[in-house]
């Protein structure tokens, strides 16, 4: 029986994907988040920006008014969406996003919640193609080292963060099953062996993790 180590503990459904399709799992999270106190001189925001869900529970307590939301990943929208805001736009990663700002929306000016560790690629090409950006850091991201002296036979990864976590104090020497590009680009940098969600979800992960060992 093939086992797996998932970077995040996964929800009942999901491990029971991985458990009916005979999988072995082992689980910790690699990473831990604590949410900032901040402030902002208004409660009341025009275009947001949102890349991790994350940040939307970060603001949630705020009593901010937000008309159009921006966010990468359907289950920030999903997320965003249920608690009462409108969702303007998704793409799949930051540097998507990005580029779909520039081309629909250059004239605005976005405010972008984000964390200690966020990615460079989207406020690079907003502020390359001179789109007015404001960031605040509403919550911090610390990676939680741990060595393992088992073997696993594949490592889901759903972030860059849960990768340079995980390889501080490990050998990355199994495939690794990556919830998107930019985890994937991470992942890069200690193995050849990778395996990208078709969609950046972890339903999505777990059924290719689950048919990657069906065919093999």
């Amino acid at each position: 029986m093939p086992t797996v180590l998932a970077t995040r503990k996964l929800a009942p459904n999901q491990k029971e994907l991985l458990l009916n399709a005979g999988i072995g799992l082992v689980e910790y999270d690699s990473i831990q988040i604590e949410f900032i106190d901040f402030q902002l001189p208004e409660k009341n925001l025009k275009n947001v920006i949102f890349t991790s869900k994350n940040a939307v529970r970060a603001i949630e307590k705020k009593g901010l008014k937000i008309e159009n939301c921006y966010c990468v990943g359907e289950k920030t929208a999903e997320l965003l969406i249920a608690k009462g805001f409108h969702v303007a736009e998704t793409a799949d990663n930051g540097q998507e996003l990005g580029k779909l700002l520039v081309e629909k929306h250059a004239e605005k000016h976005f405010h972008f919640f984000c964390g200690n560790k966020r990615r460079d690629e989207l406020p690079a090409i907003l502020k390359e193609n001179q789109v007015k950006l404001t960031e605040t850091e509403v919550y911090k991201t610390t990676l939680n080292f741990r060595q393992f002296h088992s073997e696993f036979d594949g490592i889901l990864f759903l972030s860059p963060s849960a990768v340079k976590s995980f390889t501080k104090k490990n050998k990355l020497d199994t495939t690794a099953f990556c919830i998107g590009e930019t985890t994937a680009a991470e992942a890069r940098k200690h193995t050849k062996d990778i395996v990208i969600a078709s969609r950046p979800s972890i339903e999505n992960l777990v059924a290719r993790l689950v048919s990657h060992f069906k065919t093999n």
